[in-house]
C-alpha cells in the first residue's frame, strides 16, 4: 500500500510492502517503509525499515523490497510464500542492510515514524473538510454490499453535489469528494435515502465482512446476511452503546475481513455441526497493535452470535476502566469473563 493519508486509513501495519506518509523536521515530505505484514493463518504486523523514503525513489525502494523476496523468499514453499516469514527470520535491521547494499542505488537515510493519526477511526465515514475548504462526506452501506442501481446513483449525487470523484475505502465504505459547504446537507439527505448511511450506528458503522458462503468456495459460512442481521440485533438491543467498536465477520481462515485485527473478530467454522464462528477478541491497529486473543473452545453458532456479542458488550461496560477501550479489556480481561 502506499498512503499519505494522516488516518493511516491503507492498514499499513497488514500489508506486504507499505509507504506511509511522513515529514521530516524541516518540512519535507516522503514516507517510512513499512515489510512483512500479513494476516491469513499466520499473522504478523508488519515492521519498519527506519528509513525515509523520498518520492523520487519509490519505485526504486518498491522494486528492490520485491527483488528481495524474489531472491531469499521462501517461494518453493507454498505454506510460507510470503515476505512475512522472511522478515520473521531476518528482522528488519537485516533486511534494510541487504535491500540497501544488494539492490539500492544508495542507502536510504534514517526517517521518522509516521505521526499519531489525529482520530483512531479510519474509515472516513461522515463529513469531513478537505484542505481546499470543501468537504468529502463518507458513507457506510450493509456490511459492504452496494447494487449496480445504488452506484449509478451515488455517481449521479458525485456529480451533482461533488466534483465528480468517489473513493472506496478498506473499510467498505464510500466517499463522494469536493462538497461545496451548501451542498453537504442535500447529499448527506440524499445518500440516506439510498440506505449509505452518513451518521451511522457504532454497529453498523464497525461491521466489516467478507464475500462468504454466497459467492465465495473458500467460505465456511454465510456472512453478509448474517452481519447485517448481527448489527441490526445489535442496535436493538444496545441503543445506549456509543463506544467505537469494530466487529469483522469472516467465513473462513483466509481473513479478508481482517478478524484478527478487530475488536470482536469471527472466524467462520462449523460449530456442533452447524454453521458458527470461532471468537477472536481485542485486535487492534494503530496504537497498541496486536492480534485478537483466541481463548480455547470460545466458539458460538451463527443463530447465536448475537446474544454472545451482546453478552460480551455487557461484560465490557461493567468492567472497564474509566476510558478504556474494548480491545485493551479484552487483552486483559479473566477467560471467564470472555465466555
Amino acid at each position: 500500500s502506499i498512503s499519505g493519508c494522516s488516518v493511516h486509513c491503507t492498514n499499513h501495519e497488514i500489508n506486504d510492502v507499505a509507504f506511509v506518509g511522513v515529514q521530516l523536521p524541516d518540512g519535507t515530505l516522503g514516507y517510512d517503509l513499512w515489510v512483512g505484514g500479513g494476516l491469513s493463518t499466520n499473522p504478523k504486523l508488519g515492521l519498519r525499515l527506519g528509513v525515509f523514503v523520498e518520492p523520487a525513489r519509490v519505485a526504486e525502494v518498491w522494486a528492490g523490497v520485491t527483488s528481495v523476496f524474489r531472491d531469499y523468499g521462501y517461494r518453493r514453499s507454498r505454506m510460507h510464500a510470503r515476505l512475512k516469514f522472511l522478515l520473521a527470520d531476518w528482522g528488519p535491521e537485516r533486511f534494510r542492510e541487504v535491500l540497501e547494499t544488494e539492490y539500492l542505488e544508495s542507502p536510504l537515510p534514517d526517517g521518522p515514524p509516521p505521526a499519531t493519526p489525529p482520530t483512531p477511526d479510519r474509515d472516513h465515514v461522515g463529513v469531513h473538510e478537505q484542505k481546499d475548504g470543501r468537504f468529502y462526506v463518507g458513507a457506510v452501506p450493509r456490511a459492504g454490499r452496494t447494487s449496480g442501481t445504488q452506484l449509478l446513483r451515488v455517481a449521479e449525487l458525485a456529480a451533482l453535489y461533488g466534483d465528480g470523484q468517489v473513493s472506496t475505502t478498506a473499510q467498505q465504505g464510500l466517499v463522494v469528494l469536493g462538497v461545496p459547504a451548501d451542498s453537504v446537507q442535500p447529499l448527506v439527505d440524499c445518500l440516506e435515502a439510498e440506505d449509505l448511511r452518513v451518521r451511522p450506528s457504532v454497529f453498523r458503522r464497525g461491521t466489516l465482512a467478507c464475500t462468504g458462503l454466497e459467492f465465495c468456495k473458500l467460505a465456511i459460512v454465510e456472512t453478509k446476511a448474517r452481519s447485517v442481521d448481527l448489527y441490526t440485533e445489535l442496535e436493538k438491543r444496545l441503543p445506549d452503546f456509543d463506544e467505537p467498536i469494530t466487529l469483522n465477520v469472516n467465513g473462513c481462515p483466509n481473513s479478508c475481513a481482517r478478524f484478527q485485527t478487530g475488536d470482536i473478530g469471527l472466524k467462520g467454522s462449523i460449530v456442533d455441526g452447524e454453521e458458527g464462528f470461532q471468537v477472536h477478541l481485542g485486535g487492534r491497529l494503530g496504537e497498541d497493535a496486536g492480534f485478537g486473543r483466541k481463548s480455547r473452545g470460545l466458539k458460538v453458532t451463527a443463530d447465536g452470535a448475537a446474544d454472545y456479542v451482546e453478552r460480551v458488550l455487557r461484560t465490557y461496560l461493567e468492567h472497564r476502566l474509566d476510558g478504556e477501550r474494548f480491545a485493551t479489556w479484552a487483552r486483559r480481561a479473566d477467560e471467564e469473563l470472555l465466555k
